[in-house]
């Protein structure tokens, strides 16, 4: 085993099935203050590493000493909650393994704009002395920490807004690990914002140690050799840390969506997919449904949920790609219900686990599906200009937005049927190649349900981090999200 892939593992970088162009995204509002001068006089975030030096060259202060990522190699702190969705009243508790055992603190932030920083500290909890827990469980690639102790508990105050929050850990040596959760509540909003943990959880490669990790991707062998789907796990828990730094791969597009939302003021309730899967959503409290970044993987009651949403006048806005492609099974795990997530794929005799060969495929719920990954993004091109969506924009019928198609694409399959629909249109066309330099395109598409819900599936990766990820705006991005959300919300 070679120091370069104990780096690679280290770094929480390792590449998954799918490439995403926007991953997690910076964080900056958890060490917002630390940052140098370059030799322009230019602030640095701590986010950005400058590129090597040459021989001669100046070389900026360093940085002030910060707090460095923990790793799935030496594990200096790790976390996961056991329930990851909460109501203001109950209690969320925390399982915390530190190595070597120490003292540590947890800081609870909230996700939102708060004035461009992205994030509110919300509470602190008391210095706690940290243990090393008892190494994951492992029965046929399905890695479990349901074992380990309680570090901490946490009563959600009567008074917290419902939102995205992370609990971020700190040892007294200055390692430091991140545990999301969501802080739901019941009553009425305009737009539920839904965050994709199943997806989440299936991309979870931890421990990434090179030995013991599995995901619905990849495992290792007995070599520390990295194995692709063939060799991945079937099942999957929730019962263990995220990966690298401690965040989900794709989480990013959901923040991204959170800061835009909450800076113009959209009254948001949030839930997870585990909460549509349950049946504890109740969609009438809702005029709208937005599931905000790559929600890849759908249980038969998440589907039937967001179907009878539609089907009661309920909107849905999907702003990602890839999305229900896989159908999945949730089963309870000795810490509690549907903690255990299953996806046979092609394994075994029969039809795979792919929505569109079990029937009814994606796009009768979607309007559009899957096309393929996107190597290189490419120009989104405007389509139907006219339509209110693009009103205002400055949007013009084939104008290219740069780099809207990106990660992955969804397009219209002519020979799927349709949802039924009252009147569907679709706002994009874009061509872009494919990993083999094939001809493909992108849609984006539109349609009006008989119940008058609206349903829009944005088709690319990108959607998301052009309303607030840094590098990535786009203005006509955002005037049109805001014309389709302005219209379920009967602003306009």
């Amino acid at each position: 085993m070679g120091m370069d892939q104990i780096r690679r593992w280290e770094s929480g970088a390792l590449a998954h099935a799918v490439s995403d162009p926007f991953g997690q995204g910076p964080l900056p509002w958890l060490r917002g203050d630390e940052s140098y001068f370059d030799d322009t006089g230019q602030i640095i975030p701590w986010y950005v590493d400058p590129p090597p030096a040459s021989p001669g060259a100046h070389v900026p202060p360093p940085r002030r000493a910060g707090p460095r990522a923990a790793d799935d190699v030496h594990c200096q702190i790790k976390g996961f909650a056991t329930a990851s969705a909460v109501a203001p009243g109950e209690s969320i508790d925390f399982r915390i393994t530190v190595d070597p055992p120490q003292q540590f603190g947890v800081d609870v932030y909230r996700i939102g704009h708060y004035g461009g920083i992205g994030a509110a500290k919300m509470t602190s909890s008391p210095r706690l002395s940290g243990i090393v827990q008892p190494p994951p469980l492992v029965f046929d690639r399905t890695v479990s920490c349901h074992h380990w102790w309680l570090s901490w508990r946490l009563t959600i105050p009567s008074f917290w807004t419902a939102g995205a929050y992370v609990a971020v850990l700190t040892t007294a040596d200055g390692y430091r690990s991140h545990i999301p959760f969501t802080v739901r509540d019941s009553t009425p909003a305009d737009l539920l914002l839904v965050l994709p943990d199943i997806t989440w959880q299936a991309y979870n490669l931890y421990p990434e140690d090179g030995r013991t990790g599995a995901s619905l991707y990849h495992a290792w062998d007995d070599d520390g050799r990295l194995l692709g789907e063939e060799g991945a796990a079937t099942t999957v828990s929730f019962d263990r840390p995220y990966a690298g730094a401690g965040l989900p791969l794709h989480v990013g597009h959901a923040y991204d969506f959170i800061r835009w939302a909450e800076r113009y003021d959209y009254h948001l309730a949030y839930a997870e997919t585990r909460d549509l899967h349950a049946g504890r959503i109740d969609p009438a409290r809702y005029r709208g449904i937005v599931f905000p970044g790559h929600d890849e993987y759908w249980s038969p009651a998440m589907r039937r949920a967001a179907e009878e949403a539609r089907d009661g006048g309920t909107s849905l806005v999907f702003l990602s790609a890839n999305t229900m492609y896989w159908q999945v099974e949730l089963a309870p795990s000795p810490a509690g219900p549907d903690r255990l997530l299953t996806c046979r794929k092609r394994r075994g005799p029969g039809r795979s686990a792919l929505w569109r060969d079990m029937s009814p495929p994606e796009q009768q719920l979607l309007g559009i599906q899957y096309a393929g990954r996107v190597p290189e993004p490419a120009p989104m091109v405007v389509r139907n200009a006219g339509h209110w969506l693009w009103e205002a924009t400055g949007a013009g019928e084939g104008d290219e937005l740069p780099g809207l198609v990106a990660g992955e694409a969804d397009r219209y399959f002519p020979r799927t049927a349709l949802p039924e629909h009252t009147r569907r249109i679709l706002l994009a066309h874009s061509p872009y190649q494919d990993g083999e330099g094939a001809r493909r395109h992108q849609e984006t598409s539109l349609y009006r349900a008989p119940s008058g819900a609206l349903v829009f599936a944005s088709g690319t990766f990108a959607w998301s981090p052009a309303l607030d990820r840094p590098g990535h705006v786009d203005a006509r991005v955002q005037r049109a999200t805001a014309n389709l959300l302005d219209r379920i919300c009967k602003r306009c």
